[in-house]
Order: structure tokens, then sequence, then C-alpha cells
């Protein structure tokens, strides 16, 4: 599966930031359930790993590790079974890492000369990040200009008051968000954020 395959599969990425000892396949099944079915396990947290582990063998989550900065744990994440790495920033390093793995890559990128680094090493699909603090939807419309056929999974700031503005940007396939899920939320809630984020189409 591709990255452009991944980020067509669902208008919204959860962005995970999983704590404590919960039932992570139950969560992945309620995002699937609910039509999200990409979902993004930050490393950030001692459990990361366990829970990309247990979400991975649900059937229709397509499990991806975020917050990868180097090699280690680019190898932590696909022993543990996620289909695509999420790196808050582009170096070549992990970036050809990434390529020899066989897995999905979206590296995060904020400026031009990101952008041209990441087609340099063969990549056409990122995250933009940090997506509002970067200057928001005015600066990746700018940046979109002379990279005709690079496409957007952008990430951070988007809540659910302005995904759909950023959605509507044709270099965009699909937004990252953190507001589907925090520690403590029943199923039941989960759920119903969910569904309205998987009804967000462009």
């Amino acid at each position: 599966m591709t990255m452009d395959d991944i980020m067509r599969a669902a208008p919204v990425i959860p962005v995970l930031v999983l704590e404590g000892d919960e039932d992570w396949a139950k969560l992945a099944e309620t995002f699937v359930g609910a039509g999200l079915t990409v979902l993004e396990v930050t490393l950030r947290t001692p459990g990361a790993l366990d829970a990309i582990r247990q979400m991975s063998k649900v059937p229709g989550a397509i499990v991806g590790a975020g917050t990868i900065v180097n090699e280690r744990q680019l190898g932590e994440a696909v022993d543990a079974g996620a289909r695509f790495i999420v790196s808050p920033g582009l170096t070549e390093p992990l970036a050809r890492a990434v390529t020899r793995s066989g897995v999905a890559y979206l590296p995060g990128v904020a400026t031009a000369g990101d952008i041209m680094r990441g087609l340099d090493l063969g990549l056409d699909r990122f995250k933009f990040f940090p997506a509002e603090a970067s200057g928001g939807i005015a600066a990746l419309r700018s940046l979109s200009g002379p990279f005709g056929g690079i496409r957007f999974c952008p990430t951070g700031g988007i809540r659910p008051d302005n995904a759909a503005d950023w959605l509507a940007l044709d270099s965009v396939l699909c937004v990252g968000g953190t507001w589907l899920y925090r520690r403590g939320d029943s199923m039941d809630a989960v759920a119903e954020r969910a569904r309205t984020a998987a009804a967000l189409r462009n």
C-alpha cells in the first residue's frame, strides 16, 4: 500500500498519544467501525509500540507510527506492525532507511526547501507540519503553486471547526487530528467524533 493509497483512505487520520494500559484493539475497532481506517500512533509514550501491536491486528485498520526521528525507532515500529511511518521533519538518513524498509513514508515539511529535498529523495507525499504555526492555509496554498504534483496531510492545529477548510484545498488529501481521542474518553464519544470526521470528504 502506497502513501497515496493511505492518504486517500479517509479524510482524517487520528493522531493518537496513547497512555496507560487500555484495550487499544477496541479503540482501533471503534475508529474503523466509524469510517476512519488510518490510525497514527505517536511514539511519545512507553506503551506506544504495544498499542501498535494490538491495533495492527484489527481487520480493516491501517496502523502507522508517528514521531519517528531515527532508524532505531523505525525498526521498532516496523517490527511492531506499523504499515506507514510519519516523522515531524525530513532527513536524508531516515528517509533512505524508511525506503529500504518497504513501508510507506510521510515526512514532515514546512518550507519549499524541505519539499525540494523530499523530491530529490523520490518523495511526493508530505505532512505539512506544524500546519497552523507554519502559516496555515495561506502558506500551504502558496507552497502548492510551484509543486503541482505534491499532495499533503496538514497536521498541527487542525480542529473540527477548520478541518473542512483544509480539505477543500486541491493539494490536501487528508488531515491529521489530535481531537478524536483523549485518555478517559468513552468509546461512544470516540465513535461519534470519528463518524463526524469521516463525513468530511473533499
